[in-house]
């Protein structure tokens, strides 16, 4: 089985030790999972952190097979599907959280939300939120987003107390907002945690329907940061003119967000502003810590105008 060589690359880089042993056994995994759910798998989508395959069931039905290295978000995704049980998102078929192993739904036609208008895209993300928000089970073993703070912390370990190339006053700014905003918390639900235009997809059991979760749990209003500063697009991507800041008024675009999701979801714009600003530092420091330069400057760019709105 041959991959491509940036992904196997990515799954080192990311996971390290664990990220390698995972590639040497993927052929193995693969075919003991298709021979345990009767599966044909068929040649993969464009790989990213993950090993994401259409295959055919034994009734002819189409689903789509996903592995992940286990200490990777994978099981966290898996609990959120479980958790919404196919309402407003993809379903899960078949699992085993052990292995880092589930089977879903196949969306057709699977097209992005990323490729209509604006503000219809907004509009339609908000309500989805609206249906998969509950609280956590009892049991659940996702992070918070207070874990998630410990990012700025790790950006000033990684650059020997200073911020490195990234901003001070921005990241100060951003980590600020954050520390607020965690105090002040509402009840907390579990969150999609990524939900941007390209994990909303076209689909046959409804129009739109959500994928690839990372499972945290949290404030509501945490929940738009990754819509406000998305779509980001590299060259050659298929929808890259639609790349946030390649718009010609990218402030607009994000008030009419900002005012869509306060109308939709009835919270304060303030405070959601705010979480976009957050969110979008937090990202920065994710990026700096894949060496994502262009990543982390769009991301503070994004909170830049989101600060003046």
């Amino acid at each position: 089985m041959a991959l491509d060589p940036a992904f196997e690359k990515r799954m080192v880089e990311v996971f390290g030790e664990d990220g390698r042993t995972w590639l040497d056994g993927l052929p193995a995994l693969l075919e003991a999972y298709a021979t345990r759910w009767d599966l044909e798998i068929h040649a993969p989508f464009p790989l990213s952190y993950n090993y994401v395959a259409p295959c055919t069931r034994e009734d002819g039905t189409p689903a789509v097979l996903k592995a992940g290295v286990k200490r990777g978000p994978v099981g966290h995704e898996m609990a959120a599907l479980g958790h919404w049980g196919g309402d407003g998102a993809v379903r899960v078929f078949e699992s085993d959280e052990a292995a880092g192993v589930f089977l879903l739904e196949h969306l057709k036609p699977g097209v992005p939300i990323i490729a209509i208008d604006d503000a219809e895209a907004t509009t339609v993300a908000a309500r989805l939120m609206r249906r998969i928000w509950r609280p956590p089970p009892a049991d659940h073993a996702f992070p918070t987003l207070a874990d998630w703070a410990g990012a700025f912390d790790l950006l000033r370990k990684r650059h020997h107390g200073t911020t490195g190339p990234l901003s001070k006053a921005k990241i100060e700014r951003g980590a600020s907002l954050y520390r607020d905003l965690l105090a002040s918390q509402p009840d907390q639900i579990a969150l999609h945690g990524d939900l941007h235009h390209t994990n909303i997809l076209s689909a046959e059991r409804e129009p739109w329907l959500i994928i690839d979760p990372h499972g945290v749990v949290g404030d509501p209003a945490f929940e738009v940061g990754a819509w406000l500063r998305n779509p980001v697009t590299d060259p050659g991507e298929r929808y890259e003119e639609r790349g946030l800041l390649r718009q010609p008024d990218v402030a607009g675009i994000l008030s009419r967000r900002l005012d869509i999701f306060a109308s939709e979801l009835a919270l304060d714009r303030q405070r959601l502003r705010d979480w976009g600003i957050a969110f979008a530092t937090l990202s920065a420091c994710w990026s700096d810590e894949s060496s994502h330069t262009e990543s982390w400057q769009q991301a503070l760019t994004v909170a830049d105008i989101l600060a003046t709105l």
